[in-house]
This record gives C-alpha cells, sequence and structure tokens, in this order.
C-alpha cells in the first residue's frame, strides 16, 4: 500500500507540474524598445482603461472609407487581461523612395511608417500587432516621440485587448 500510495502522489506532482496548458505564456513583454518595462506596463493599463470605458471597432474603415462609427459600451473584461509575452520592438521606417513608388504618397524621412504585411488592412502604417504571434511592430522613428510613442502602442495594445475578447478585428 505505501508504495502505491507514493506512486500516486509522484504522479500527481508529475502532472499537476508539467500538464497544464501548453497555450500559457507568462504575463508581459519582450522589450525591444529604448522605453522600460514600466513604460510598457503604463501603456498597457491606458489601453485596458480605453477598452473597459468603449469600444471603437472601425476607426480604419472611417479614416479610409468615411464609414459610420461602430462603438459600442466598455468592456469591464479588458481590465483583467494581462499581455502574453508580446515582443515589441522597433522596425526601420520605409523610405520616402519607396513609400512614394508604391504608394504616390510623398513625405520625407523618417516617414513614420513601416510596411505592414498581411494580413494587415492597409500596405503601410505606425506601427501592427500580430496576435498568434503577440507581437507589436512600430516605426523606429516614433521611438523618441514619448507622446505619439505611448499614443500607437496603446492603439496597438488595445488591439490585442479586443482580439483575446474575441471582437471583429476587421478595422482596427
Amino acid at each position: 500500500m505505501g508504495r502505491s500510495l507514493r506512486a500516486f502522489f509522484l504522479i500527481v506532482m508529475l502532472v499537476g507540474c508539467g500538464g497544464g496548458s501548453h497555450d500559457y505564456l507568462p504575463a508581459g513583454f519582450r522589450n525591444q524598445t529604448q522605453h522600460t518595462d514600466n513604460d510598457l506596463w503604463a501603456i498597457w493599463t491606458s489601453a485596458q482603461r480605453s477598452v473597459a470605458q468603449r469600444v471603437d471597432l472601425n476607426p480604419l474603415q472611417r479614416l479610409v472609407a468615411h464609414a459610420a462609427p461602430n462603438i459600442l459600451p466598455g468592456d469591464p473584461r479588458a481590465l483583467h487581461l494581462m499581455p502574453k509575452n508580446i515582443l515589441v520592438a522597433a522596425e526601420p521606417d520605409v523610405s520616402s523612395n519607396t513609400l512614394f513608388s508604391n504608394t504616390g504618397v510623398r513625405r520625407t524621412d523618417p516617414t513614420g511608417l513601416i510596411a505592414c504585411p498581411q494580413p494587415c488592412n492597409v500596405r503601410y502604417a505606425p506601427a501592427y500587432s500580430f496576435y498568434r504571434q503577440a507581437l507589436t511592430k512600430y516605426a523606429a522613428s516614433w521611438e523618441s516621440e514619448d507622446d505619439n510613442f505611448a499614443t500607437i502602442l496603446q492603439y496597438e495594445f488595445e488591439n490585442h485587448i479586443l482580439q483575446a475578447l474575441g471582437y471583429d478585428m476587421k478595422w482596427r
């Protein structure tokens, strides 16, 4: 009986140590910015509060197609979501020549834009996020623009939160 009991407890301990969800990722960021982890946490907290107050599902659609706003009441669940090991990193701005040759849009260097890979709705943006890979990339030129940097990252962090809550992200 004693050996069976010890075997049972050993199995319980092994299952308890390694039997959890393989999808678990630690809360926080893989910070590859010039900002502190505390800065990123403050921006994440602002994004949580924003989504808890109101949910804007179509800012991009309003910008490009002048659509009516699709704004919902806030979602308090946002206050309990933590970032899941999100990579936050700069990417070099696309050059003004490349931007002009691909879009006809003239901007001086640095452009403040980066190429937005598929499945993005746009070709170039100040930042973008992917959710399965848990990453947010932004144009490197925004790094030193503290207020703008925070605004850009807050929007992307709101996107991570909205995605985790199951909202339609088509026009975000």
